[in-house]
């Protein structure tokens, strides 16, 4: 079913054919005031290392890595982990921005939507986990970066909706620092010689981006209140510019910040998507990175008491996750964009008392194109049968994996080369190693047991074999079965299938 027919089919009053189950809209609405809502809190480019809920699951090496104690705490966030799951092998499906949005909303992998790299309009045929609540009954709506709809910046309130009806505040692209209301619509505050500006002077707690948009999700929240709602709020920090507005600016100046210690590993014998940069974020940039992560927490802060006042925590699932991680350092490197944990690994923490035990940690591990299919199932609502991820609900609810559940999951990198999807990595990961293959270099195998800084290849060791075979293996279903072009580009195949040889002799 595509995204036109889903729309004619679930225009008709009485049923929505979803899937293959049937599925009765008169009987849900019938339900309005007791339905799950969906909050969704999301971030760009954050390393998992500055929450505390996720340092708490580390070794102090490696919830530590700028310096003994140097650390910004995030209480707001770190109760939702407390009192629901968190889950700490969770990656971007792609870590890179666009990408990994267009898996996250639909439930496909890159190549499926087919947004591979930054700035692709997503196809109009995708039907989006709001679109599927939407004809349910649901309000929903979106504030804050977007990303999906080619090359406008901010291009506000794109008219390609994708079942978030209210999308006043959605832009489609730019890390605004400071935003308003005008009689004309939403705007960017800062400006320079008339045109948008990313400058932070002059920012305060009502136009600063992340209190902008964290008003604009509370007001949706009280406006929509009765009825059953589905929101997703994307805060464009702590991507770069490292900037924040004060005190945040300067509320971590303090701190004796120093090089991750993979930092110092030697450049030779590296992958090309591993090499070292020139340079990399200075002290006072990760101050303010801190100071961007404080903040986010700060507005979380707002919107669960909001949601306590209203009464309203009891019957909302509270996500909060990011697109990619940033390496801040990390391996001589910036950004994102590459299979190491701090840019692949993002964080995810789900808040649901109904179904979810607090505390509950899940280590297997998944990707971005789990979520439409899992929080469907938790919200006990179909889906348009298009999905590519798992439902992983009883991850959720009783920590049990799906029956023949396999602890594997698929990245790819970004990259194009002559018009063709084959110029960069792609990854099998599960919650113990990571295999990757890129069309320039030999194979990297990382046990994250045994070397979590990620420094040792593992590949061509012996008592590694089985696993490489095995993973392998798994790389090269998921390529056939989604369709993604690498499995065939020449370097790589030739190493699936000798990987695949050399364990059957």
């Amino acid at each position: 079913m595509n995204r036109r027919e889903f729309l004619r089919i679930s225009g008709a009053v009485s049923v929505v054919s979803l899937a293959s189950s049937g599925f009765s809209l008169a009987q849900k609405l019938t339900a309005k005031t007791t339905r799950t809502n969906l909050l969704i809190i999301h971030t760009d480019e954050h390393n998992f290392r500055t929450l505390g809920c996720y340092r708490k699951t580390l070794p102090v090496p490696q919830a530590y890595v700028w310096g003994e104690n140097v650390a910004v705490e995030t209480p707001h966030i770190d109760w939702l982990a407390e009192h629901g799951a968190l889950c700490t092998s969770f990656y971007g499906t792609t870590p890179v921005c666009s990408p990994s949005r267009s898996a996250w909303v639909s439930g496909r992998y890159p190549q499926n939507t087919p947004v591979i790299t930054n700035d692709i309009p997503m196809n109009d045929e995708i039907i989006t986990f709001a679109e599927i609540l939407r004809q349910q009954g649901y309000e929903t709506g979106y504030a804050g970066k977007w990303h999906l709809d080619g090359l406008g910046k901010p291009q506000w309130g794109p008219q390609r909706q994708f079942g978030f009806a209210d999308n006043r505040y959605m832009f489609n692209r730019g890390h605004w620092k400071q935003l308003e209301d005008t009689p004309q619509g939403p705007r960017i505050a800062a400006r320079k010689n008339g045109k948008p500006s990313y400058s932070v002077a002059g920012a305060d707690k009502k136009n600063f981006t992340t209190d902008f948009l964290a008003d604009k999700t509370i007001e949706f929240i009280q406006t929509h209140k009765d009825k059953p709602f589905c929101y997703m709020v994307s805060f464009p920090d702590p991507h770069g510019p490292n900037s924040v507005r004060a005190p945040y600016d300067t509320m971590y100046k303090h701190l004796d910040f120093q090089k991750p210690a993979t930092a110092a590993k030697p450049d030779t014998n590296l992958p090309s998507w591993g090499k070292k940069q020139k340079r990399t974020i200075s002290a006072d940039g990760m101050a303010k990175y801190f100071g961007m992560v404080k903040c986010i927490d700060d507005n979380v802060g707002k919107i669960i008491e909001t949601l306590k006042n209203l009464k309203l925590m009891e019957r909302t699932i509270v996500v909060f996750t990011s697109d990619h991680g940033d390496l801040c350092g990390e391996h001589g490197r910036d950004n994102k964009g590459v299979p190491y944990e701090a840019s692949a690994k993002i964080p995810f923490v789900l808040y649901y008392p109904a179904k979810v035990k607090a505390r509950t940690i899940i280590h297997e591990a998944l990707t971005c194109v789990d979520f439409l299919p899992t929080i469907l199932s938790l919200m006990e609502s179909p889906t348009a049968g298009k999905e590519q991820g798992r439902d992983v609900c009883s991850l959720f609810i009783n920590g049990k994996a799906p029956a023949e559940w396999k602890d594997v999951a698929f990245m790819r990198g970004t990259g194009q080369r002559n018009g063709k999807d084959d110029d960069n990595w792609l990854a099998v990961v599960s919650h113990r190693y990571k295999l990757v293959y890129s069309p320039q270099d030999s194979p990297w195998l990382f046990d994250l047991e045994k070397d979590p800084d990620e420094l040792i290849n593992m590949y061509q060791k012996p008592e590694y074999k089985e696993t490489r075979k095995k993973l392998a293996q798994e790389l090269l279903v998921y390529g056939k079965k989604y369709s993604d072009p690498r499995i065939n580009v020449p370097h790589i195949r030739n190493e699936l299938e000798q990987a695949l040889k050399s364990e059957t002799k």
